[in-house]
């Protein structure tokens, strides 16, 4: 760790960092909020640039370019959905969804901006962007179970509202969750645990991972 900086990987191309939860992404509005994983990124890297982000409460991986080209060559590989990503979870209550015959199971659930109450989004089955989540139960028990997620679509808040729309709500989450589940963790407890993709340059298949830190 450099700066305040968990590099996973690091090469001419890019970079993997493993974010802290509370760490916004990119910088925000106000001199309090231009502290981000981006600016700990550059002050090392000053090729280093965004290319996705996590919300400030989610931990995990993030994937920046290292120069212009690389970042057009990965948003692309983001925007057309090459790229896996894995999430792990400790939602409320006993989940009892059943999957599907592979383990896996889907939320499929179009979402959009909550306009009156930004950046909150909303289901909306009429005007919603279509938003799929993959779920596989990982534990369970009577109060809490953990999942691993992997987001087909990469809708604002996607894979927060989806749970929270099954009942289960993430623990520790503060726009999405009641007070009581809200207050039963220190955090958000979701993690972007691992992602694969092909190298921007060589096309060598990669694969990172981060552990659960909860």
């Amino acid at each position: 760790m450099s700066a305040g900086l968990e590099v996973v990987h690091a090469d001419e191309a890019l970079l993997v960092l493993d974010k802290p939860a509370g760490l916004l992404s990119v910088p925000g509005r106000g001199p309090d909020k231009q502290d981000c994983l981006a600016a700990r990124a550059q002050a090392l890297y000053p090729d280093a640039l965004v290319v996705h982000r996590l919300d400030m409460a989610t931990s995990g991986l993030v994937i920046m370019g290292r120069g212009a080209a690389a970042q057009r060559a990965l948003s692309m590989a983001f925007e057309q959905r090459r790229v896996d990503k894995r999430y792990e979870a400790v939602v409320d209550g006993d989940w009892t969804l059943p999957p599907e015959a592979d383990g896996w199971g889907l939320i499929d659930l179009p979402i959009r901006l909550d306009w009156a109450r930004r950046p909150l989004s909303i289901v909306d089955p009429a005007a919603g962007k279509p938003s799929r989540t993959r779920w596989q139960l990982l534990e369970r028990s009577a109060a809490r179970s953990r999942l691993a997620l992997e987001p087909v679509t990469g809708r604002s808040h996607q894979l927060r509202l989806h749970l929270a729309a099954q009942g289960h709500a993430i623990l520790g989450d503060a726009l999405y969750a009641s007070a009581a589940v809200q207050a039963s963790a220190p955090r958000l407890l979701l993690h972007a645990c691992a992602l694969a993709l092909a190298h921007p340059v060589s096309g060598q298949p990669l694969h990172f991972s981060a552990p659960c830190p909860f």
